[in-house]
């Protein structure tokens, strides 16, 4: 009869194969070992502290409990107050505008930020270096120049 059809390389993949399914058995036992099922009650409960930390302990009956009144919550961003409209209307120098393509950017003079600003929120023509007054709305790529007009 003929020899063995087995080669090294199958008995190699047979070895690898075994090995690997008796890992996965092992870190199964493992898991048995060590699970957490069955724990009792109190061994699953979290407690919030007086700060709003999660913690272990359960809070000190002997201690006093804080008072908050309802209208000193604040959920999300806090309000913001009305601008006043002085200090709305901001100044700056042109530094770059492009007349055909009908775009620039205004440096502002207090904050040193670039401003965009588009041919459709101008009053008064514009060109590089001129002084102009603006106002500042938040556009969907970040601020944008209205209202923009040359200083007097």
């Amino acid at each position: 009869m003929g020899r063995s059809q087995e080669t090294f390389s199958k008995k190699e993949n047979e070895k690898k194969r075994h090995k690997k399914k008796q890992d996965k058995e092992q870190k199964k036992e493992e898991r048995k070992a060590n699970a957490s099922k069955g724990q009792s009650l109190d061994d699953m409960l979290a407690y919030v502290d007086e700060n709003g930390n999660i913690s272990t302990t359960p809070p000190d009956p002997t201690k006093k409990k804080k008072v908050i009144k309802q209208e000193d919550i604040q959920i999300g961003i806090s309000k913001q107050e009305a601008a006043d409209p002085a200090d709305v209307i901001r100044k700056g120098t042109v530094a770059f505008f492009n007349e055909s393509k009908g775009y620039g950017f205004i440096k502002d003079q207090e904050t040193q930020e670039s401003v965009f600003v588009h041919v459709n929120g101008l009053l008064s023509t514009i060109k590089e270096n001129d002084r102009v007054t603006f106002e500042v709305e938040m556009g969907p790529k970040g601020p944008n120049a209205v209202k923009v007009k040359l200083a007097s």
